[in-house]
């Protein structure tokens, strides 16, 4: 599928606002789904988690420490539309 997201915006908590290139919008809220272990263990602290921007060659959300999300994911979290192994980017 491989859908990439144009705007991100934070909107409170673990929330995003996103926009993907082929209009779609919607409100994901990571609260629940992403474990604040790791690479993601700074995105606990609200004001490090509003630094998100969007990296224009891979097309997905991303903060200064490197961590970043699929944007497969957040366009099935966003649709509802689920990702299937044939059409998910896999990770490196």
């Amino acid at each position: 599928m491989l859908i990439d997201i144009i705007e991100a915006t934070p909107v409170g908590g673990h929330r995003l606002q996103l926009r993907f290139e082929d209009g779609v919008e919607g409100v994901v809220d990571l609260e629940a789904t992403l474990k604040f272990q790791g690479v993601f263990e700074p995105l606990k602290d609200p004001s490090y988690f509003s630094q998100v921007r969007v990296d224009p060659e891979s097309g997905t959300v991303v903060w200064p420490n490197g961590a970043d999300l699929d944007p497969d994911v957040l366009y099935s979290q966003v649709t509802g539309i689920p990702i299937s192994v044939d059409t998910a980017t896999l990770a490196d």
